[in-house]
């Protein structure tokens, strides 16, 4: 065995390729794009060293072109999930006790891997399947995704080298061992990286994972699992089984090797799962670890001090980016009186001129909704504004579904700091404003921080930076990612780390060391060199 204390390359975040007219990345990934939309896949189960086809299929769309089917993939049903369990824990013994240079070495590769020939792949599936402009493809499933495999890597070196002090004759150590059991990651389908990540955290650490990806996720699952194995991961460490929750749920939450959650999706279902676990708690080896990034209500909220134009450019991209489906993208907004108009014409101009359409023209900065149940969903919070009084869609407020789930950007401004759509979570291409008296500035502070129980990311634009010091501190707890005059979303990992508290999650911060120190259980061991010899201290003379 080689011997030494290694250090990783130091990590760089991965420059984010423009996909200009004309570029090279341009015609590659479009190139891909038609190649993939042109041809049907057919996704097994990935379980230890096979490939599973089922009998149990659902079909694969684009939410643009839902009639143009992509193909198809297989289902788990609870044999296939409690063999995919039983290979994940027969890999576990290999896997964890492999040097932890080499774990990292995998997915160091897959990191260049992803940064060359499975980039376009990568970011052609995102596209195709979530319908992601060519640009947040590029910046979610590339360079995230790179983002969370080199800089992952060097924060293992720093969890393994940060040790103990030792006192005269002695000598402690700490050592950081996985999980006892196998880790669940319940990953959603709004960013690529992210469901990545999830599974490649814990596995990075010495775990072994079980992986249920949301069904509208599964095409660029594939291509993420294709990755792991090009660049080394052994067999069984990550297992993909995709499944309805009822059927995978009695399965894992009954077991008593569950050893952990990672999970990323509903506040609801979160909750459902906690409750679950708890009342399973008996018949685990040890205390699962829960680790969960939720739903959000994201704020914008302006000073009156602030540049109007900032103001609504924060507005029109932290809003309507990836249609709004976006943990962390701006969902309600407090404008002061002062600056409103000049933040509304330029919020209208902004959203009509948005291109709407297939990702296929990368021109296009709005494309469909994921899914026809979230078509509905968030169709149903725009009929609903339509109807009331102390509401008024100042922009968009249209929608169509029958090519594609396309809403378009729509802005509510309502006199009522309670309307229903300031204050549930929608997940979509709608935000509501508020315009408040700009006397009332720590009134209104004191509104955003109590109208939702969320608490994901918000944002405050002000030029007058007392203003500043009091909005950041009125809203401490509003907000685990707060941004000063920039919109709340595009955190960049090693630059801020990503989650919120109150019912958003458990704020354990993905793309920072704070994540993986949540999937080892620390061992400290004590050395004596020269063993006492006799009981009878000197107070006993």
């Amino acid at each position: 065995m080689s011997k030494g204390i290694f250090n990783v390359p130091k990590p760089i975040n991965e420059k984010v390729k423009s996909y200009i007219k004309g570029s090279e990345e341009r015609k590659e990934l479009m190139q891909t794009y038609l190649e993939m939309n042109n041809s049907k896949v057919n996704i097994p189960l990935y379980i230890g060293n096979k490939e599973i086809l089922t009998d149990n299929k659902k079909n694969i769309s684009a939410p643009h072109d839902h009639k143009n089917s992509l193909g198809q993939f297989s289902m788990a049903d609870k044999k296939n999930i409690e063999d995919a369990i039983d290979n994940a824990l027969s890999a576990k013994e290999n896997w964890s006790n492999l040097n932890w240079h080499h774990r990292v070495a995998i997915f160091l590769k897959a990191a260049d891997l992803l940064a060359g020939p499975y980039r376009a792949k990568i970011n052609a599936a995102t596209m195709l399947a979530q319908s992601k402009n060519v640009f947040q493809a590029e910046i979610d499933a590339a360079c995230e995704l790179i983002d969370f495999l080199k800089f992952n890597a060097a924060y293992v070196t720093q969890i393994y080298s940060e040790q103990p002090i030792s006192d005269s004759g002695i000598w402690n150590r700490l050592e950081h061992r996985p999980l006892e059991g196998f880790v669940f990651a319940i990953t959603p389908f709004n960013f690529t990286s992210i469901c990545a990540n999830l599974c490649a955290a814990p596995a990075l650490m010495g775990n072994v994972v079980i992986w249920k990806p949301a069904a509208t996720q599964v095409y660029s699952a594939k291509i993420i699992m294709e990755l792991f194995k090009e660049a080394g991961l052994p067999d069984g460490v990550i297992n993909m089984v995709p499944s309805s929750g009822p059927v995978i749920g009695e399965v894992i939450f009954n077991h008593k090797d569950f050893a952990g959650l990672h999970f990323t999706g509903s506040t609801k279902v979160f909750k459902e799962i906690w409750k679950k676990i708890g009342n399973n708690i008996d018949k685990y080896k040890s205390f699962p670890r829960i680790v969960g990034e939720t739903g959000g209500k994201d704020f914008i909220i302006a000073h009156e001090s602030a540049n109007a134009q900032e103001v609504a450019t924060g507005i029109s991209r932290g809003a309507f980016e990836y249609q709004g489906q976006k943990c962390s993208a701006a969902s309600r907004a407090y404008i002061p009186s002062n600056i409103w108009e000049d933040v509304k014409k330029q919020i209208i101009s902004d959203v009509n001129s948005f291109k709407m359409g297939s990702p296929e023209d990368p021109s296009n900065f709005i494309n469909a909704v994921i899914s026809e149940s979230a078509f509905d969903k968030i169709s149903s919070f725009i009929d609903y504004a339509k109807k009331q009084d102390d509401a008024e869609i100042i922009v968009g407020g249209n929608f169509n579904k029958s090519i594609g789930y396309f809403i378009e950007p729509t802005i509510i401004v309502t006199t009522n700091p309670k309307f229903k759509t300031i204050s549930e979570e929608i997940f979509g291409p709608v935000i509501t404003i508020y315009v408040y008296n700009e006397k009332d500035w720590i009134k209104t502070l004191e509104l955003v921080d109590k109208t939702s129980d969320y608490a994901l990311t918000g944002a405050v634009f002000s030029k007058d930076r007392y203003a500043i010091e009091v909005a950041t501190k009125k809203l401490e707890n509003a907000a685990g990612n707060f941004y000063i005059n920039d919109k709340p979303t595009g955190a960049v990992v090693g630059q801020q780390p990503f989650g919120g508290s109150r019912s958003s999650g458990t704020n354990d911060k993905a793309g920072s060391i704070l994540n993986l120190l949540r999937w080892v259980s620390p061992r400290t061991i004590k050395e004596t060199f020269v063993p006492a010899k006799d009981y009878r201290y000197p107070f006993l003379d």
